[in-house]
């Protein structure tokens, strides 16, 4: 991925300019927004709960869904515009982004590399099953930090080859992957009555890409509603600190100063509900998963989507909500990950 991309021509505004970004249509939007009336009842109903929203990525038809398929919209034009001919990416065997980065290239023609931290598995299940049916090629490094590298390696001997390859990094969380979830709260601003909006935002952060585009996009919508990611892994402040890099970059994409949009985003990381680490399930996440499938027949898994409902039904019960207000729980998808 180029270290700069210019800004869209024609249109001058910020908005403008990030409605005018070129896509490549792999799913027709907008996303449902499903009212989780059950399950407001199970948290002591209208005099105690908040009304609940779920905005459902995971229905995204492409690549079995998920928040990776909007971010690869944007980025996937990029790799046309650039002339590539090959994608690469990383991220853990059972990455939700890797199966999104090789459903994109198998729809656009493109060769795919995936490099994966782990060990293969000797029965290729759930995620790491679909990308091999994708036809990526994998690559596995022992640990997190070597994916990096060894991208960068994998992509200097593919140039040397005579290929184009174009480098997605983790997550495609970058200003460009970003600017997909930007659009994305315009695109929830339509589905919505004219002025209301959600007091609050839920969803599982990790590389910080989502949360960028989700809190740049309330700031230039000039909304009121308050971002709240809810850690898969890192710490809040290493998550923080991301997700305002990557809203600063969005800016200089968008013609405004980034640093000016940063400080205008609500930036708020919960890493409280992490438990005994990534991918791991917590007794929290388990209640989340049963109560949401019993309650709504909606499924979230334990890497990303369960801690993250975790976290919202612990909030609810605490009463950090009004009755009156909304929350919106923004289902970054996963469900693939169930099968594993």
């Amino acid at each position: 991925m180029p270290d700069t991309i210019a800004p869209p021509r024609g249109a001058t505004d910020p908005l403008g300019r990030l409605a005018a970004l070129p896509a490549e249509r792999l799913f027709s939007a907008p996303t449902p927004i499903e009212e989780m009336t059950r399950l407001r009842e199970a948290l002591g109903g209208e005099r105690r709960a908040p009304r609940l929203l779920v905005k459902r990525d995971d229905a995204i038809p492409f690549g079995f869904g998920g928040n990776k398929v909007r971010k690869l919209q944007l980025v996937a034009a990029d790799a046309k515009a650039c002339g590539a001919d090959t994608l690469i990416t990383v991220g853990a065997v059972q990455s939700n982004h890797m199966r999104a980065t090789a459903s994109t290239a198998a729809r656009l023609g493109f060769r795919c590399v995936l490099v994966a931290n782990g060990s293969p598995p000797a029965t290729p299940r759930a995620n790491a099953l679909l990308d091999t049916l994708l036809g990526a090629e994998i690559h596995y490094v022992a640990s997190r930090d070597e994916r990096a590298p060894k991208m960068r390696e994998i992509a200097e001997r593919l140039r040397a080859d005579g290929a184009t390859p174009y480098e997605v990094p983790l997550g495609a969380s970058t200003p460009l992957g970003a600017a997909a979830f930007a659009r994305a709260v315009s695109e929830l601003r339509g589905q919505l009555p004219d002025g209301t909006e959600p007091e609050v935002i839920v969803h599982a952060s990790s590389s910080g890409g989502t949360q960028a585009g989700l809190a740049a996009g309330c700031a230039l919508h000039g909304l009121r509603t308050r971002v709240i990611g809810i850690s898969a892994d890192d710490p809040a402040g290493a998550i923080e600190g991301e997700v305002r890099r990557i809203i600063s970059g969005l800016g200089a994409l968008l013609g405004r100063s980034g640093d000016d949009l940063a400080r205008a985003a609500h930036v708020e990381v919960d890493d409280s509900f992490v438990g005994e680490g990534y991918g791991v399930p917590s007794p929290a996440s388990h209640e989340a998963q049963s109560l949401a499938a019993r309650t709504e027949a909606l499924f979230v898994d334990h890497t990303y989507t369960a801690k993250a409902l975790a976290a919202l039904i612990a909030q609810v019960r605490a009463g950090r909500f009004a009755p009156h207000e909304s929350v919106l729980f923004w289902h970054t998808g996963g469900q693939v990950g169930l099968f594993a």
